[in-house]
């Protein structure tokens, strides 16, 4: 996520979510991990987005000329950058200590909820779905759909995908703490450790159906630093 940001998230897993993030801006270990409902296991470190830079993103921001809305800002990684080299960029998130976070490093970050009103609406030049976030509310259909209608008629959304031949999935999922992980199921003194939400994970090859269901098409591909992405526009 910036295994992230989460729509619509319960006040559970917005707070562990939160504690992670934190412990990680402070140099602390901070690792997740994320259980789908097939036995899935993916591993969720937020220290990597509270990096200053994180190998592949110089592709993802060379697209991003124009005003850009970074969905899932998260402690303002790519918002950050974005404003340093002059291109007009807001982050949104709806963790209130991400937004803290990305505003101390000089992102305009507000807390706000993809799937709410926002400003520039049908107006943005780039639409950023990074860090996975295409698995914002477990229906990557409808948040590719919402997020064409906030790009200008010729605006561009670029998103990241997991590798090819990866296991696309979307549903309930828990959220653990590495302690938890480890164990299981936490454990009395460590309430708090785990909690369920919706995500979902899109591999590059099975993005296609997804983006003709929202009206838009890919118009490229790429790969960098191991990390895969795609740009789509409307149709």
């Amino acid at each position: 996520m910036t295994a992230a940001t989460l729509s619509a998230a319960p006040d559970d897993v917005l707070a562990l979510y939160e504690r992670a993030l934190l412990r990680a801006a402070a140099g602390g270990s901070a690792l997740l991990s994320l259980r789908n409902d097939l036995g899935g296991v993916y591993r969720v470190d937020p220290a990597h987005w509270c990096r200053p830079y994180l190998p592949g993103d110089a592709g993802l921001l060379a697209r991003c000329g124009g005003p850009t809305l970074d969905v899932g800002c998260g402690p303002g990684r790519l918002t950050a950058v974005l404003g340093r080299l002059g291109c007009p960029a807001l982050g949104i998130d709806i963790s209130a200590a991400a937004v803290r976070l990305a505003r101390l490093r000089g992102a305009t970050a507000l807390r706000l909820d993809v799937f709410e009103p926002l400003p520039g609406h049908g107006r943005w030049r780039n639409v950023l779905l990074a860090d996975g976030n295409i698995g914002i509310g477990g229906d990557p259909a409808a948040l590719l759909r919402r997020c064409r209608t906030l790009l200008a008629r010729d605006g561009r959304l670029h998103v990241e995908l997991a590798p090819p031949g990866a296991r696309s999935w979307a549903g309930e999922a828990v959220l653990s703490t590495a302690e938890a992980t480890r164990h299981r199921e936490p454990t009395p003194d460590k309430a708090g450790d785990t909690a369920s939400l919706r995500w979902a994970v899109v591999a590059a090859g099975d993005l296609a159906p997804l983006a003709a269901a929202a009206a838009m098409r890919t118009l490229t591909t790429w790969t960098e630093a191991g990390r895969w992405f795609a740009t789509l526009a409307t149709t």
